[in-house]
């Protein structure tokens, strides 16, 4: 059901954002996607798709700057004809306690996660409702959920996607676009390799499944929620965490 529908991923160059790229290349989707600095493993990405024999694109993109995404999103749209399923996964941390939080570590991730959510669908949003056809998925956290200790800024940033999310389904459901999120727990990524041992030990410890998830296990869930299988699901948080929301 996804042959030749066009994705469009934020943050895709690697981690969570690159499984998803290829998990929806691998069900027949076309991809633009967007990466922040790393060109070489944006390359390595392309490629990758190319070889399952779909379109694709990459674009070096500061989620935060709303023109430069208007502009990605407009160059979509011309180069593939259209989008029909927009994932916002582009994200950041700066883990600290509140009292040593400066206001750039504050303003960074909200600025990337949150304001980054925005930006894009603010930029697509008008051509989904013009089609009457649509899908949104935003990558969230459990973190936005449970609250998790030294991430404020990052537990206020996917917490905010949770409310985006249920508000924009809210309004878009009459035009057939469904907007649903993923609140993700532990994922081997690089963001969590930054994470101090100790904080990955005592989470672990309180994993019912005792493991960290992989990307491909998200991917694999946002291909479900793009998918026509998941087509009276709307406005709903999928939680994929091993059981640590539980705890």
């Amino acid at each position: 059901m996804l042959k030749d529908k066009v994705a469009i991923i934020s943050g895709a160059s690697r981690g969570i954002g690159k499984a998803i790229a290829l998990e929806l290349a691998s069900a027949g989707c076309h991809i633009s996607f967007s990466y922040r600095a790393n060109e070489a493993e944006a390359k390595k990405t392309e490629e990758e798709i190319i070889k399952r024999g779909r379109k694709v694109k990459a674009f070096r993109v500061d989620i935060k700057d709303y023109d430069a995404v208007n502009e990605w999103v407009e160059q979509t749209r011309d180069f593939f004809s259209g989008i029909d399923i927009v994932v916002n996964n582009a994200g950041i941390i700066k883990d600290k306690a509140l009292m040593l939080m400066g206001k750039d570590d504050w303003n960074e991730v909200i600025s990337t996660n949150l304001t980054g959510t925005y930006n894009l669908c603010r930029a697509a949003i008008t051509g989904l409702m013009k089609q009457k056809s649509g899908n949104i998925i935003n990558i969230s956290s459990v973190s936005g959920i449970i609250g998790l200790p030294r991430q404020t800024n990052y537990s206020a940033s996917k917490a905010g996607m949770i409310g985006f999310t249920k508000a924009l389904a809210k309004e878009v459901g009459a035009f057939n676009i469904r907007v649903n999120a993923i609140a993700a727990g532990f994922i081997e990524t690089d963001m969590t390799k930054e994470l101090k041992e100790g904080l990955k030990n005592k989470m672990l410890a309180q994993i019912p499944l005792s493991r960290m998830g992989t990307p491909e296990e998200v991917a694999k869930t946002v291909k479900f929620l793009a998918d026509e299988g998941s087509s009276y699901i709307t406005g709903q948080v999928i939680v994929i965490d091993g059981g640590l929301s539980m705890a």
